[in-house]
C-alpha cells in the first residue's frame, strides 16, 4: 500500500496540514460565520417575537381591565337607573294608587249619602202611602172617613213609619 511507504509520509503529512489548514481557515472564516449568523438572527427574531407576545400579552391585560372596569361601570348605572326608576314609578303608582282611592272614598261616601236620601224618600213616601191605604181600609171596612193627620198618627202607633 503506498499510503504507508515510509518515503512518501512526510509529503503525505505536509498536504494533511495544508488541507487541515484550508479546511479550517474555510470554515473558521467562511462557514461558521454564515452559521453564526443564521443562529444569532433567530435567535435574535425568537427574543423579539417573545418580546411582542409579552407586550401583546400586556396590553391584552389591559383591555381586558378595561373591558371589565367599564362593564362594572355600565351594570352599576344600568343598576342605579333602574332602581331611581323604579322608585319613581313606585311613587307615582303610590300616588295615583291613593287619589284612586281618595275618589273611590269619595264615590262611596256620596253613594251612600243618595241610598240614605232615598231610603228617607222612600220611607217617607211609604209612611204617606200606608197613611192613604189605611183612610182607605178603614173607610171600606167601617165606613168612616179618617183625616190625613190622624191615619198618619195610627201608621205612626202601629210601626209602619220607622220602616
Amino acid at each position: 500500500m503506498p499510503q504507508f511507504w515510509l518515503e512518501d509520509f512526510i509529503p503525505q503529512l505536509f498536504w494533511l496540514v495544508v488541507a487541515f489548514a484550508l479546511f479550517y481557515l474555510l470554515l473558521s472564516r467562511v462557514t461558521l460565520p454564515r452559521i453564526a449568523e443564521v443562529l444569532e438572527a433567530r435567535q435574535s427574531r425568537i427574543a423579539s417575537d417573545l418580546d411582542k407576545a409579552e407586550r401583546l400579552q400586556a396590553e391584552a391585560r389591559e383591555a381586558l381591565a378595561s373591558y371589565e372596569a367599564t362593564l362594572a361601570e355600565a351594570r352599576n348605572t344600568a343598576q342605579t337607573l333602574l332602581a331611581e326608576r323604579l322608585a319613581g314609578v313606585t311613587a307615582e303608582a303610590d300616588r295615583k294608587q291613593a287619589a284612586l282611592a281618595e275618589r273611590l272614598q269619595k264615590e262611596a261616601t256620596a253613594a251612600a249619602e243618595r241610598i240614605a236620601g232615598s231610603r228617607e224618600r222612600a220611607l217617607a213616601d211609604m209612611s204617606h202611602v200606608a197613611a192613604e191605604l189605611a183612610q182607605s181600609a178603614v173607610e171600606r171596612l167601617i165606613g168612616v172617613r179618617l183625616g190625613v193627620a190622624e191615619a198618619r198618627a195610627a201608621v205612626a202607633q202601629g210601626g209602619g213609619g220607622g220602616g
